[in-house]
């Protein structure tokens, strides 16, 4: 993928290339920052805790049961929209700007129309997995009567549940991969620049393709926290939303260069890397 502009003929940002253990840096650098603002951090953790345990009730209280476990796995695809808060609170300690709420709904909301476009394609991805899962459940379990008392047994230890499983895993692993890979610096690059959607997701899928092994161990390392956070019944999510949210700041800080090539001011210092 050569040097070019988007179809609005929108310059796209330069792209750096980095060693394959850098999540590890962007994930201690993502720890530091939790711990400059822990009130802050626990604080927006808990309130997407408390939307997982309404989203599962309300699924739960209007009988469709059989979809929390693909709508708590699809929270995989609409995760990285409800990060951007956290990209702007390591922005501001990056910079030594004040952190709160406030100042971070502000900035989120001068660019209210490009972040709901993004948010809009993200959500389309997350209706097409609830489709997909819907449809996969239905073509292994259509000849059976699965109510709420025997779901368990009924999904999980007949002789369709390997395939069935192995099936919706592979199907969400190909959708989580296409959405990291066009938002996994998108969405930081939209809050950061007055650039747009093409561009963002252009970049997005540079830096993806050109730092491929860097960046698939850093999805590994965000599904692993993000399964522990859904897993503990969203308990997790407390602690591993902001700290996945801060580090992936600083990815995008590591993988973009700056506006000028100057390295931002506290941004993540780095070894070896090349700007393509």
């Amino acid at each position: 993928m050569g040097e070019g502009t988007t179809a609005e003929s929108e310059p796209i940002p330069k792209v750096r290339t980095v060693e394959i253990d850098r999540p590890w840096a962007w994930l201690a650098a993502g720890w530091r920052d939790f711990n400059r603002v822990p009130l802050l951090s626990v604080a927006y953790g808990i309130v997407f805790s408390a939307a997982g345990y309404a989203l599962m009730y309300w699924l739960y209280a209007a009988g469709a049961f059989y979809l929390i476990l693909p709508a708590t796995a699809g929270f995989m695809l609409v995760g990285p929209a409800a990060a951007v808060g956290l990209y702007d609170v390591s922005r501001r300690l990056e910079t030594g700007q004040p952190v709160a709420f406030g100042a971070t709904i502000k900035a989120i909301l001068s660019r209210a129309d490009t972040f709901a476009a993004m948010g809009l394609v993200l959500m389309l991805f997350f209706l097409a997995w609830m489709e997909i899962a819907l449809l996969i459940f239905a073509f292994f379990f259509s000849d059976r009567s699965i109510s709420t008392g025997n779901f368990i047994e009924g999904v999980f230890f007949v002789p369709e549940s390997l395939p069935f499983l192995v099936t919706g895993t592979v199907a969400g692993a190909i959708l989580s991969a296409v959405v990291f890979a066009i938002s996994t610096i998108s969405l930081p690059l939209l809050l950061d620049r007055d650039v747009g959607v093409p561009t963002a997701v252009a970049t997005s899928l540079r830096a993806v393709y050109r730092n491929r092994k860097a960046l698939a161990l850093w999805a590994m390392i965000i599904a692993v926290f993000m399964s522990i956070g859904i897993a503990t019944l969203f308990l997790g999510l407390v602690l591993t939303l902001p700290l996945v949210g801060y580090a992936t700041w600083h990815a995008y800080r590591d993988l973009v260069e700056p506006e000028g090539g100057d390295q931002a001011p506290g941004a993540l210092s780095s070894g070896s890397r090349q700007t393509l």
